[in-house]
């Protein structure tokens, strides 16, 4: 499933199938997740990393269909989901054995479509790069998101306070069903002032980038970590140095698509390893559930990146192969 540009419908068409080569295990598609990396891409902006495939999908669950050379710790029929460079909108994907995850028990096929993304990008940001602890006060922005929700859960269950923001009552409602303590509508409230009064947040994961970034790094506290994973916001802006030195702070910009599969502790492999030993067993205590928004099949495409699009989601969009 191809896009040219965003003028133009997504296109759904035959390729040849994958096979597994060394190390890859081929997964027979269930659902994958829809994300703003997708319609990034589709735009233009976001091409995939070399080597990667140019289909849209950057996670998927399924059902292992068949094993590369060399892999081990796999079984054909096992139900799995994994996380991808690209190539998820599709029936079949070949995917690297260390980047596929068991599907947590009391989770269905389809809803851990729901997972890989979410559960990778705030371990690897929130925990291991962040180093949320204890006590901290976390903030995300965009709690109704896919990554929001999640994160939300997951600072909650580590001991954390959790300060979100979100556009609407309604999304911000459901961010407290999910453990956030400190709800602020950043259409009338100033989140600066909000997290300044619970004394500074200790973590903020950012989406917005440029737009944020001042703001933000008023709202640490001190020794406070900013990491910043999007750029919605736009890519340029004004830091004042003296303020972050002032906070002993740390300003941190990541991502996960374009790390390397294996390689040391920043891989993908790294990431997968400790979010299935970390995260996994608080989705299967209930810790931690999968937001899903809505599920549409995959001829309904285009109905889904509207969805995405349209900002009323709350939680993951999920297409069905």
């Amino acid at each position: 499933m191809r896009a040219v540009d965003g003028s133009e419908p997504i296109v759904v068409s035959d390729v040849p199938e994958p096979t597994a080569g060394p190390g890859e295990v081929i997964i027979d598609v269930a659902a994958a997740g829809v994300n703003r990396a997708d319609l990034l891409q589709r735009a233009g902006n976001y091409p995939p990393p070399p080597g990667a495939s140019n289909i849209l999908g950057l996670e998927v669950s399924g059902t292992v269909s068949a094993l590369g050379a060399g892999v081990t710790g796999w079984e054909i029929g096992d139900e799995v989901c994994a996380l991808l460079a690209g190539g998820g909108y599709a029936e079949r994907v070949a995917v690297p054995s260390e980047q596929v995850m068991p599907v947590p028990r009391g989770v269905d096929l389809v809803s851990a479509a729901a997972l890989p993304e979410v559960a990778c990008t705030v371990m690897s940001n929130v925990v291991m790069t962040g180093r949320l602890a204890p006590g901290e006060l976390f903030l995300v922005h965009g709690g109704s998101s896919g990554i929001g929700t999640h994160a939300i859960q997951l600072a909650r269950a580590l001991g954390c306070r959790v300060a979100t923001t979100a556009r609407t009552d309604e999304k911000l409602a459901r961010a407290k069903e999910l453990g956030a303590d400190v709800l602020i509508n950043y259409a009338s409230d100033d989140f600066t002032d909000r997290v300044r009064e619970e004394g500074g947040a200790d973590v903020i994961l950012d989406i917005m980038g440029a737009k944020y970034l001042s703001a933000n790094v008023a709202a640490l506290a001190t020794n406070g970590r900013l990491v910043i994973i999007g750029m919605q916001g736009g890519v340029k802006a004004e830091l004042n140095i003296g303020a972050l030195m002032a906070k002993r702070a740390s300003v941190i910009g990541t991502t996960l698509r374009s790390r390397p599969t294996t390689g040391g502790p920043d891989s993908k492999a790294a990431v997968v390893t400790e979010t299935v030993a970390r995260t996994w067993p608080l989705i299967e205590s209930g810790d931690i559930v999968p937001v899903i928004d809505s599920t549409f099949p995959l001829a309904d495409v285009e109905a889904a990146h509207a969805r995405l699009t349209s900002g009323d989601a709350i939680g993951k969009v999920l297409l069905t192969i």
